[in-house]
C-alpha cells in the first residue's frame, strides 16, 4: 500500500505536467521556462568556469608551476622578439601558445595572382632551380598533419570552457568539491527527470504526427488543405521541440521563404525541426529507414516532398527535373535544401553543391548557428546511429539556437551555377559567424577529385621553374 500511494503521489504531477507542456506546444504558446532555464545554466556554467580557475590556480601554488611558467613564457617572447626584429615577421600568440598561421597555398581553386603577375619576369640567366620555391608548399603539409581544415569539420566543436557533461570532459568534475557536487547533480537531472521525460514527450509527438498527417491527408487538394497542414506540422513540430529543450530564436522574419528554394548550412537532421517549427517547408533527399523513414512517409500523406531511392538520388538530372516541377508549381511550399549534402560542425560552411542553383527562381538563404555551451548538435553519422544521436540529444542540457533569414537572392546574368552557390554560402557563412570553406564536405568519405590534385601539381611545377 505504501509502494503504491507513492507511486500515485509521483505519477499524478508527473502526468499533469507533461500534459500541460504537450498542450502549451500543441498551441504554439510558451510560457518562458526553457528560456529560463538556459539563463540558470548559463549561471551555473560561469560559476563552474570560475571554480576551475580558482582551483587551478591554486594547485599552480602549490606545486611551484607558476614560477616556472612565467619564466618559460618570458624567454618565449624574447625569442619571438628576435625573430621579429631579424625577419621582420610577426608570430601571432594567444595565452602563449603559438598559432600555426595558414596560407592559401593548397587549395582547390585559388584566385590570388601567382608571384610571377606581380615580379618581373626573370632573365634567362637567373632561371634556376629554387629550393626556396617548395618550403610553402613544406609548410602547408606539416600543418595539414597536424590539424587540417577537413577533418577538423567533422569532429565535435571544442568549447572554451566545461559545460558539465561528461563527454566534452578534460577532468574537471572532481577538481573541487563545489564542482563535483555540481555535477553530480545535473547528471542525475539530466538522466533521471529529464531524460524520461524527454523521451515519453518524443514518443507522444511521433505519434500525434503519425495521426495528424493521416487525417490531413485525406483532405482534398487545395487552399484549406494548404492552412491546414500548416496549422498541424507547426504544432507537431513544436511538440517534438519539447523533447530535445529547444530553445530557438528567429531573427529577420520579413525575409521568411514563401516559395521558390530555401538553402541552410547543414549541422544534423534537426535542422529540419528547427525551420519546421517557424514555417512549413517540402524536403529533398533520399529514402531512409527505420526512425527517420517513419517521419519522412509520415510528412509524405499530408504536404508535397521528394523522396529518393540510392540509386535514383545519384541521377543529377532527374533530380533536377522533380526540383523544377515542385518550383514551378506556386501553390508548393518552398522547398528546403541543404546544399552541402552532409553535417558539418557548425563551426564552417562548406562547398555547395551547384544542382539547386541550376534551377532558376529565387533563393531564400537562411543561417543556423547552435550555441554549443549546451549540447552539442553536430551529427556525426560516421561514428553515431540516429538512435545513438538522439540519445546525445536527450541527455544534453538543451539545444539552443538562432536562425536568420537573408534577403531573397537571385542568380544575375552571366553568373555561373557555382559562382551562384559561393556567393549565398558567402552570404551564409558571414551572418552566421562561420568559417566559410571552399572544401568539398564529402572528402570525409572519398579521396579528392583528381582535377584538384593537378590543379596543385601544376602550381608546384610554375613555382619551381619561377614562371
Amino acid at each position: 500500500m505504501f509502494w503504491a500511494a507513492l507511486l500515485d503521489f509521483f505519477c499524478i504531477p508527473f502526468i499533469v505536467f507533461i500534459s500541460f507542456m504537450i498542450i502549451l506546444s500543441a498551441v504554439n504558446k510558451s510560457v518562458g521556462v526553457r528560456r529560463a532555464y538556459v539563463k540558470l545554466l548559463l549561471k551555473i556554467f560561469e560559476f563552474g568556469r570560475l571554480s576551475i580557475e580558482s582551483a587551478a590556480k591554486e594547485r599552480q601554488k602549490l606545486v611551484g608551476d607558476t614560477i616556472f611558467n612565467n619564466s618559460q613564457e618570458r624567454k618565449l617572447d624574447e625569442i619571438n622578439l628576435s625573430f621579429c626584429k631579424k625577419t621582420g615577421r610577426t608570430i601571432p600568440t594567444t595565452n602563449g601558445n603559438t598559432l600555426i598561421s595558414r596560407d592559401s597555398v593548397l587549395l582547390p581553386t585559388s584566385n590570388e595572382p601567382a608571384a610571377s603577375d606581380i615580379e618581373s619576369p626573370p632573365k634567362d640567366e637567373e632561371m634556376r632551380f629554387n629550393l626556396e620555391k617548395c618550403l610553402d608548399y613544406i609548410k602547408a603539409g606539416v600543418e595539414s598533419i597536424i590539424e587540417d581544415e577537413v577533418t577538423s569539420r567533422f569532429e565535435a566543436e571544442e568549447l572554451k570552457s566545461w559545460n558539465l557533461l561528461t563527454r566534452t570532459n578534460r577532468h574537471y568534475e572532481f577538481i573541487s568539491w563545489k564542482i563535483t557536487l555540481i555535477w553530480m547533480t545535473g547528471f542525475a537531472v539530466r538522466y533521471f527527470i529529464l531524460m524520461p521525460l524527454r523521451v515519453f514527450v518524443c514518443f507522444v509527438g511521433v505519434v500525434w504526427l503519425t495521426v495528424c498527417t493521416a487525417i490531413v491527408g485525406y483532405i482534398k487538394d487545395g487552399e484549406y488543405k494548404r492552412r491546414m497542414v500548416d496549422q498541424v506540422l507547426g504544432h507537431c513540430f513544436s511538440v517534438l521541440s519539447s523533447a530535445i529543450s529547444a530553445v530557438i530564436y528567429y531573427h529577420n522574419v520579413e525575409n521568411r521563404p514563401t516559395n521558390g528554394i530555401c538553402v541552410a548550412n547543414h549541422t544534423s537532421p534537426i535542422d529540419v525541426l528547427v525551420l519546421m517549427c517557424d514555417k512549413t517547408y517540402s524536403l529533398i533527399g533520399q529514402r531512409h529507414g527505420g526512425f527517420l523513414g517513419l517521419l519522412q512517409r509520415a510528412l509524405a500523406r499530408a504536404s508535397p516532398h521528394i523522396w529518393f531511392e540510392r540509386g535514383e538520388a545519384r541521377d543529377r538530372h532527374a533530380v533536377a527535373e522533380r526540383l523544377k516541377q515542385h518550383v514551378s508549381n506556386p501553390n508548393n511550399p518552398p522547398i528546403l535544401i541543404f546544399p552541402e549534402g552532409t553535417c558539418i560542425n557548425n563551426t564552417s560552411v562548406m562547398q555547395f553543391k551547384k544542382g539547386s542553383f541550376e534551377v532558376g527562381g529565387v533563393i531564400y538563404p537562411v543561417a543556423i548557428k547552435y550555441d554549443p555551451r549546451f549540447g552539442d548538435a553536430f551529427w556525426n553519422s560516421s561514428k553515431y546511429s540516429m538512435m545513438q544521436y538522439l540519445y546525445m540529444m536527450m541527455t544534453s542540457w538543451a539545444i539552443v539556437c538562432d536562425v536568420w533569414y537573408l534577403p531573397p537572392m537571385y542568380r544575375q546574368e552571366g553568373e555561373s551555377a557555382i559562382d551562384f552557390a559561393n556567393r549565398v554560402k558567402s552570404v551564409i557563412a558571414k551572418q552566421g559567424g562561420l568559417v566559410d570553406l571552399v572544401w568539398d564536405g564529402q572528402l570525409k568519405r572519398m579521396k579528392p577529385k583528381k582535377e584538384w590534385r593537378e590543379l596543385q601539381q601544376v602550381e608546384f611545377a610554375k613555382r619551381l621553374k619561377g614562371d
